[in-house]
């Protein structure tokens, strides 16, 4: 078990992650853009590295959003959520039915979720370029979209992200947990 600290641009997350042939984490985030939030989650996968479960709680002054987003061993995507109070945007939750042929969710500014392909696929210690597509989660309205991503290989424990135009080089440690997201976080401890 180790305990993880991000400083983020606008925000930092706390993460307590247990590494082995599955991935199961417990963090909270707070947060300022687009509004202020504070947010809690916690994350299971299946041995490789594949979404079990992720559930997420964020809230904020006067409003509240809680997402509990499932994929079976099947490949089957389902959630629950619950809504209180205004927050402009996005209702929590999506159309499950998009996101059958991902394997992983991407909880949106938490650099965490980027270390389930990377250890699958052994991305940080070997050559190779793949796409995937991610259940992804935006925060903190906790919205879930079929999100296409591509992971390249750059070095030892360096590997770029790139999605809709956007590209970052991550820096990984020996365990393939993200230590710098150039414009989202670096690791503290």
């Amino acid at each position: 078990m180790r305990g993880l600290v991000w400083m983020k641009d606008r925000g930092a997350e706390y993460a307590e992650v247990d590494l082995g042939p599955e991935l199961t984490a417990v963090g909270v985030a707070i947060g300022t853009d687009p509004v202020p939030y504070r947010l809690a989650y916690t994350l299971r996968t299946l041995p490789g590295y594949m979404t079990e479960m992720l559930s997420v709680r964020a809230h904020g002054p006067g409003w509240s959003r809680a997402l509990d987003l499932r994929r079976s061993a099947r490949g089957t995507w389902s959630c629950e959520t619950k809504e209180e109070g205004d927050l402009d945007g996005p209702p929590p939750g999506g159309d499950m039915r998009v996101l059958n042929d991902a394997l992983d969710c991407d909880l949106g500014l938490s650099p965490l979720t980027k270390t389930m392909p990377v250890l699958r696929h052994g991305l940080n210690t070997c050559e190779g370029r793949m796409d995937f597509v991610m259940a992804w989660v935006g925060v903190p309205h906790l919205q879930v979209i079929h999100h296409p991503q591509r992971y390249t290989h750059l070095g030892p424990n360096a590997v770029r992200y790139e999605s809709e135009g956007f590209s970052a080089d991550l820096a990984f440690d020996h365990d393939g947990i993200v230590t710098d997201y150039p414009g989202l976080a670096k690791l503290l401890t």
